[in-house]
């Protein structure tokens, strides 16, 4: 039988939560210990987190179970999202420690490998810019992916990695299922080859205009603006036209 404290907090949460360094991880276990939840706002405005999502990653990615639910923000009366212990989940075996650091020689044969692109857009940009990713997120493969296997690793930037957290954060393989054979038929784990998006009939395309293309992605823009819709849709329907 599981054995809680005062709170209800099941103790072997209570033990690994002792054990949490890193100070983002740290910081919502702090005020989960003394609150009984974390708001998105309240990672934003009070701890200074651009991206909360990424926060609460990192204390999963310690092997604690957080529960994800729906909050009225006191400041814009919308419905926010809000995490808190998950007291009915067990603690994940071989997530303790978190995510390894990567070496600078591992993201260096990464770039090379990669051609310093972007995974999910293709996007060349600088080195300095592109961040390492489990393209199988740690939360379902925990450290099961081996740094000598560079298939099992993708390059995104900033605003790629916020995209991915927030579509896995929505999926159920992600929250209950943790299969990785579905996660590697997803879009935010091989986009050369997928079948689903977050488990969703759905497919992707990201273009980047660059240089001299600017001008027709104006152009675009302009046509699309005059149609009253979006550059998105104009494609869409300009292939619709043509079958």
């Amino acid at each position: 039988m599981m054995s809680h404290d005062e709170k209800g907090i099941p103790k072997d949460i209570l033990e690994l939560c002792k054990k949490v360094t890193a100070k983002r991880a740290r910081t919502v276990i702090d005020h989960l210990l003394v609150h009984e939840y974390i708001t998105t706002e309240e990672l934003k405005n009070t701890y200074g987190y651009d991206h909360p999502p990424r926060a609460i990653r990192d204390v999963r990615e310690q092997g604690i179970p957080l529960e994800t639910f729906k909050v009225i923000s006191t400041t814009t009366g919308r419905k926010i999202g809000a995490y808190r212990f998950d007291k009915n989940n067990k603690v994940k075996n071989g997530r303790i420690g978190g995510r390894s650091a990567f070496p600078k020689s591992f993201k260096d044969a990464l770039i090379e490998r990669y051609d310093s692109r972007i995974t999910t857009t293709n996007e060349k940009i600088e080195p300095r810019y592109l961040q390492i990713d489990h393209r199988i997120p740690y939360e379902v493969a925990g450290n099961e992916a081996e740094l000598s296997n560079l298939d099992e690793f993708m390059l995104l930037d900033a605003s790629a990695q916020r995209a991915k957290s927030w579509s896995c954060e929505s999926c159920e393989n992600f929250k209950h299922l943790h299969s990785t054979d579905t996660c590697r038929r997803c879009f935010w784990a091989f986009p050369e080859k997928y079948d689903h998006v977050a488990m969703k009939e759905e497919r992707t395309l990201s273009i980047t205009w660059s240089q001299d293309e600017i001008n027709a992605y104006n152009q675009l823009c302009n046509k699309a603006n005059n149609l009253k819709t979006t550059p998105q849709a104009l494609i869409k329907q300009l292939f619709k036209d043509e079958s």
